[in-house]
């Protein structure tokens, strides 16, 4: 019995105990918005989004990281080389707001208390909630808000991280998310009561939109060194 519970202890002590190492830092970078309205090219800024990142480090090479973020988004057609989206001359500015949890990959070991230079290239995946305004065209040819509701993305991340030190951390990442609405653009508005003869649809239904965000983040690091000899 006295081994038995000396081994219960052993094993509570090692749970607890075996990984101390923590991120906690902010995040500021570009947006991007590809969908049906406006210029479809993946990786072209044009707002400024920020938030906050929290990792903890369970061994060399993964990480569950968890943030929340408000990324604006715009589109205007006049910057489109379709010239049909020319013609029609659509514009609009929205926000996303979004709480991602997941996991981060490490290509090389990442071990903040060697002492030493550490750089590792990363991906990052995870279940993701956003909330933003679902739009719909008004009839003075503007896109106005008529509901706040929260849809599931899917975010898709690669990126490169270095050490400043021991007690900081930097990271540039480009992340594509592809999110599970139609309306980021007011392009498929739903759930809004309208008489049957009026339909305020246009572009592809049959594709959801993307949002695009490239970051810097800058992260201050903490915890004990961890023995990584269990999950």
């Amino acid at each position: 019995m006295r081994k038995i519970l000396l081994l219960t202890l052993s094993l509570l002590a090692s749970v607890f105990t075996f990984s101390q190492t923590y991120e906690v830092g902010v995040s500021v970078g570009a947006t991007n918005f590809v969908g049906d309205t406006g210029n479809t090219t993946y990786l072209r800024p044009s707002d400024v989004g920020f938030g906050v990142v929290a990792k903890w480090n369970r061994s060399l090479r993964h990480s569950f990281r968890f943030s929340a973020l408000y990324l604006p988004i715009n589109a205007d057609d006049s910057e489109s080389d379709d010239l049909r989206k020319q013609q029609r001359n659509f514009d609009f500015e929205n926000s996303v707001k979004e709480l991602s949890l997941g996991i981060e990959f490490t290509f090389l070991d990442w071990d903040l208390h060697e002492g030493t230079k550490q750089m590792t290239p990363y991906l990052y995946t995870g279940i993701t909630a956003i909330s933003y305004g679902a739009l719909a065209l008004a009839t003075d040819e503007t896109f106005k808000a008529y509901d706040n509701p929260w849809t599931m993305a899917i975010p898709m991340v690669v990126g490169i991280k270095a050490n400043l030190g021991t007690k900081m951390t930097v990271s540039f990442e480009v992340g594509a998310r592809y999110s599970f609405t139609d309306n980021l653009d007011g392009s498929n508005p739903d759930d809004l009561e309208l008489p049957v003869d009026i339909d305020l649809n246009f572009g592809n239904l049959n594709t959801n939109d993307w949002y695009f965000y490239s970051a810097l983040t800058l992260a201050y690091t903490f915890g004990r060194k961890p023995c990584y000899c269990v999950f």
